[in-house]
Order: C-alpha cells, then sequence, then structure tokens
C-alpha cells in the first residue's frame, strides 16, 4: 500500500526530486499546495527550527505525516550570514539575482571566500511528533568573484565546487544531486525510511 506524506513547500522542483527518489518505497510525495496548506512565518533562528515550523504546520493542517527542508548558504567571511536568510538576504521578496549582488557586494575586497550550503531535512510524523527526524549535510564550496552557468537556482551561479572545477549552475542535474547538501540530506532521509518502513 502507497503511503502519503505531504512535503512542505511549494517548489515543484523538489516535490519532483524527492517523489523520484521515494517511489520506490511505496511513498507518494504530494505538495502542500495541494491541501492549500496556508503560509506560515518562519520565525526560528536556525535552519532546524524553520525546517520543524514548517514540517509541523504541514502536517497540523493536512492531518498527513510531513516533511520540510530549510537550507542557505554559510559564508565564512560574513560571520555565516546569509544562513537562514539566505532566500530574503537582500529584503522580503528579494530575486535570486538581488540576493547574489550583495553577496558579490558584501565580499568585495575579501580574500577569505569560503562558504557551505546547508540542508536540513525535517520528517514529522503527524504535528505532535516529539521526535521528527533531523537529516542535516553540508556543501563546501568558493564564493566566486563573477558569474557563470544558468542551472540550478539561487546562489548556484556564484558557488565555485572545487571538486569538479565548476559552478553549482554549471552541474547536470546528476552531478549536483550526487554531492550537494540537499541530495546527501535526502540520502539520509532515504536511510531512515529503508530502515523503518
Amino acid at each position: 500500500m502507497t503511503k502519503q506524506i505531504v512535503l512542505a513547500t511549494g517548489n515543484k522542483g523538489k516535490v519532483k526530486e524527492l517523489g523520484n527518489m521515494l517511489e520506490s518505497l511505496q511513498i507518494e510525495v504530494l505538495p502542500q499546495s495541494k491541501f492549500e496548506v496556508s503560509d506560515v512565518e518562519e520565525t526560528g533562528t536556525t535552519f532546524v527550527e524553520n525546517a520543524i515550523i514548517k514540517a509541523r504546520h504541514a502536517a497540523k493542517e493536512t492531518g498527513l505525516p510531513a516533511i520540510a527542508d530549510d537550507s542557505g548558504i554559510e559564508v565564512d567571511a560574513l560571520n555565516g550570514a546569509p544562513g537562514v536568510f539566505s532566500a530574503r538576504f537582500a529584503g522580503a521578496g528579494a530575486s535570486d539575482q538581488q540576493n547574489i549582488d550583495k553577496l558579490l557586494t558584501s565580499l568585495e575586497n575579501q580574500d577569505n571566500r569560503t562558504a557551505r550550503f546547508w540542508c536540513v531535512l525535517v520528517y514529522m510524523r503527524h504535528e505532535k511528533d516529539p521526535t521528527p527526524v533531523i537529516c542535516q549535510a553540508s556543501w563546501e564550496g568558493t564564493i566566486a568573484t563573477s558569474q557563470h552557468g544558468d542551472g540550478g537556482f539561487g546562489y548556484d551561479p556564484v558557488f565555485w565546487v572545487d571538486s569538479l572545477q565548476k559552478m553549482a549552475a554549471e552541474l547536470t542535474k546528476e552531478e549536483k544531486n550526487a554531492i550537494s547538501h540537499r541530495g546527501q540530506a535526502l540520502q539520509q532521509l532515504m536511510t531512515h525510511f529503508k530502515s523503518t518502513l
């Protein structure tokens, strides 16, 4: 019998990606938009807190188990910023390009450009789940001085991946999923489901 899980995101790409990975385990991933889940304010100061807020909210409004992810980029020279504010680094409603522009401006004349993407995935069996499953992974890289590539989203065009000698935005989907923060966190979640279902 197929088990249904709601994914607390409006991002169709994330729904498809997770759906493809969990299909073999007889798990159907449904977007929260299917249930008209209301927006919830991300008031946490960490990726873990925000992911839990989103998963709990989706589970409460749908009555189904829920998965939520919170992710962003942490830049060492900026003391970990933009961090949980990655999507709104240049202000509420900022575009990817505006966020990238602000990041590059913030790092002008900066030699230390090391950074990492973080992804936290949270799985909650129900809204009051006292022991949510938390999967966390990072992806090391460097912030380049200019943009390259037109794949991916967010900060991918300025995130240099040393092991592949390419920007994240120049990677194929397969290359990215194999090593990215989200790909690694998804693998952890898959391992959890395989051992518990």
